[in-house]
């Protein structure tokens, strides 16, 4: 079993930064099938949009996506944690903050990122969220 973010994490996250248009934002979660995207100034972490952002924060607020940027939606006030940082130590930032998404950062780098589908497939490959992450999207 891993012992250590760096062994589990997803080494190469999807980016865009502050000024992407929101439709880009979600081409990118559909090609890649993921359900967030880091924003970032070359690898300096800045914010995070998710799935549920372009929801809640855009259409439920009838925002038009073709004019509202990624700074208007991401998230900027993240908890962060490093690569050589103890599974544990994420699933306990994950639980106290109710998060599902950790970047990963090194001396200020962005390096990777942790959902808890990495955990999942990790901890208990067999469990139904394992096995949700591990499915082919339905489209």
């Amino acid at each position: 079993m891993a012992q250590h973010v760096r062994e589990v994490m997803t080494t190469e996250p999807v980016t865009v930064d502050e000024e992407t248009p929101l439709p880009e934002v979600a081409r990118l979660m559909k090609e890649k099938n993921i359900g967030d995207v880091i924003v970032a100034e070359e690898d300096r972490v800045r914010g995070l949009v998710t799935d549920r952002d372009l929801v809640v924060r855009v259409l439920a607020e009838e925002r038009d996506p073709a004019r509202t940027t990624v700074r208007e939606v991401a998230s900027t006030d993240l908890i962060t944690i490093d690569p050589e940082a103890e599974i544990d130590e994420a699933v306990r930032l994950m639980r106290e903050n109710a998060l599902r998404r950790l970047p990963v950062v090194e001396e200020g780098h962005l390096v990777g990122a942790l959902s808890i589908g990495d955990l999942a497939l990790e901890r208990d490959p067999r469990s139904a969220l394992a096995d949700i992450s591990a499915a082919e999207p339905n489209r």
